[in-house]
This record gives structure tokens, sequence and C-alpha cells, in this order.
């Protein structure tokens, strides 16, 4: 079959390597579309997991597979499988945990000692004709859903878990800075969970203009005083949560945090690559919270999928592009490296939609 794999920093190959086989308890699923996330991107620049290096949850040297947000048919099941028939479509939740961990038994798998991704850790990914993967983390997905909105449950479940740790509730306001993928899904969860205001920070037209279209107030932060915009739109107050999801350094994290009332919660979602410095003094005398947000759990998952099947979430208008497998590095990778940071979203690799047979 052919899938792209990482061998180190900026060196990404399409390659024929043999089809995984399913064992007891897995599930063998033909890739019909999946998602360019920022993980790869930063994957693909900087190589931060050494290509020879064994996950222990998984126990494979590299070259690994790349992508984990994807959906696809299914082909096979091991011994042992259940619930889940031949034929159906199906998304991965592509997490890996022990399962033993202080923070697994807490209930919290998440922040697993030993978490890892499909698709980054090795053991396949979605950038490939067929992946296998563990029964439970495999979701039947409903009727109505396609291989491209079962490709997006994964990162609308990154943007679901933020919100719920946020504590915001129906009729209260938020900012999101940073309008990307994250972003903008950050934007359709808090609008479906009842918030009455969500201002989008963004620098990108583009993005700026499909968050509108999606219900946001939106302001470019270098042309107006994102300051006084909340305060205006507020009344003064600030806003109850905001969630950096641009990791632009101390900018985005100041912003980020001057935008809340007192009490109110910021939630970091993005990966930053620098520090960034704070007066806890500020936090002492307004009560104003900080805390991360990563990855998501089980609940989240599921939430997600019934969610989007009841009309609550449309992730449609996510999806800016949509390309085949071979061109996952030039028109996917490459293009968010340069104009696409721009003038994407969502690039979708969707080997449905030019003509492959993924049943």
């Amino acid at each position: 079959m052919l899938a792209w794999r990482l061998h180190g920093a900026a060196d990404a190959r399409l390659e024929e390597i043999p089809e995984p086989d399913v064992t007891a308890g897995k599930v063998k699923i033909r890739v019909a579309c999946s998602g360019i996330c920022g993980s790869d991107l930063s994957l693909y620049e900087t190589a931060p997991v050494p290509p020879d290096w064994p996950h222990p949850l998984v126990g494979l040297p590299g070259p690994h597979v790349l992508g984990h947000e994807f959906a696809g048919y299914v082909t096979e099941v091991g011994d042992g499988v259940d619930g889940i028939p031949v034929g159906a479509l199906v998304a991965v939740q592509p997490s890996y945990e022990d399962g033993t961990c202080a923070s697994c038994l807490r209930g919290e798998p998440n922040l697993c000692e030993q978490f890892g991704f499909l698709g980054v850790n090795g053991g396949g990914g979605g950038f490939a004709e067929y992946v296998v993967a563990a029964a439970d983390k495999v979701f039947a997905l409903p009727d109505g859903f396609t291989p491209e909105t079962g490709a997006l449950v994964e990162p609308l479940s990154v943007a679901l878990h933020a919100v719920r740790l946020s504590g915001i509730a129906a009729g209260q306001t938020a900012l999101v800075v940073g309008g990307g993928p994250i972003g903008l899904g950050l934007l359709l969860c808090l609008k479906a969970q009842g918030a009455h205001r969500v201002i989008v920070s963004e620098m990108s037209t583009a993005r700026r203009e499909l968050a509108a279209a999606l219900g946001a107030d939106v302001v470019d932060p270098r042309e107006t005083d994102l300051g006084g915009y909340v305060r205006e739109l507020t009344d003064g107050r600030g806003v109850d949560a905001s969630f950096d999801a641009a990791g632009a350094g101390q900018a985005t994290f100041d912003t980020a945090v001057d935008a809340l009332r007192k009490g109110g919660t910021t939630v970091v979602v993005a990966m930053y690559h620098a520090d960034v410095s704070m007066n806890p003094s500020l936090f002492m005398i307004t009560e104003k919270r900080v805390t991360g947000s990563f990855a998501y759990t089980r609940d989240d998952f599921r939430t997600v999928i019934d969610m989007i099947a009841d009309g609550r979430l449309d992730p449609v208008p996510l999806i800016t592009s949509r390309i085949e497998l071979a061109d996952a590095l030039e028109k996917g990778i490459h293009a968010l490296q340069s104009t696409g940071r721009d003038t994407e979203v969502k690039i979708l690799v969707n080997q449905e939609q030019f003509g492959r047979d993924t049943r």
C-alpha cells in the first residue's frame, strides 16, 4: 500500500509498504479521508520524535506513517471484536494510553504518563491506504456522516475538550485568539454550547471572513484595539472565557488574559515554542485563571459525533481544500508552510473524492 512516512525533519516520503495485518481486538480500515493538522506541519518541520525511537506503548521503530485525523471503511475485524461490522464508516480516536498510571486511574487518560498518538508515534496513520486500530478506539458513525465529517471528529474533539475546561455557560461570552482550524473549531463548539457572543481575533482576511460567516464578531488585532473592542462588546466587563489558539508568544498570551473579566478563565490550546512571563499578583487580585487543554477523552470524541449527528455541529465550512494522497506533501504540508497559512483552514486528503474505491 502507499503511505507517507516521516524519515526526519523535512523528509516525508510516499512509499510502498506492506498492508498492516489485523490481529485480535483490532480493526482494519481502508482510509477514505484524512485531515492535515498543524501538528503534522510541526512534525514535518522539526521531527521532534526521533524516527528510530519506539514508543513504549507501540514498540515499533520508525519511520512512522503520518496522519491522525481520519475516517474510513472497515475491511476486516480481529477475533473478539463485536459491534463494528465490515463495511461500516468509522472514525478513529488516535490516542494511546497505558490505562494504569495515576492519570488514567483518575479518569484523565489524555494526561497519561505514556500518552501517544497513532499517526505520530507509530502503529500506522491516516496518510496511508490502510490502517489498523484497537477496536475500543474505533467509532462506527451514524447515518448522515461522510468520510469528510468523520475525519473532522478528531480536531473538533480537541476544541470541545478545551471549551469544557473553560467552564463557560450558555449565554456567556468568549474570545478566541487565532482563527485557524482549532480556533474555528472552538467557535463552532462555543456556539453549539450556547455562548451568547464569540469574538475571534485573527490577522488573515480569509479566516476572519469565515469566522464571521460562522457567527463570530471578528477583529484584526493589527488594525483595532482589541482590548477596547472586547470592552465595547461586553459592556466593559470582559469575556467570561478566552482561548489562546495561536500560541504566538507573549502577545497572544497577554491578549487572552487581559480580555478576561475578573474570575474568568483562559485556556491555552496552542503549543508554545518559547517561554512567556506573567505577574502572579495579577491572578491573585483578579482571580483570573489560566489552564491548559491537551487532546481529548473518549467522552469528548463520542459527544462530538453526537453533536454532528444531531446538527448542533456542522464542520463542513471548515474544509477549504481537497487533495489526493499523492499530493499530501506538495499541496498540503508545503502549501501550509507558505500562502496557505493565510488562506487555508482544513485541507483534507480525500481518496474517495478522486475515485478510489475505499470500501
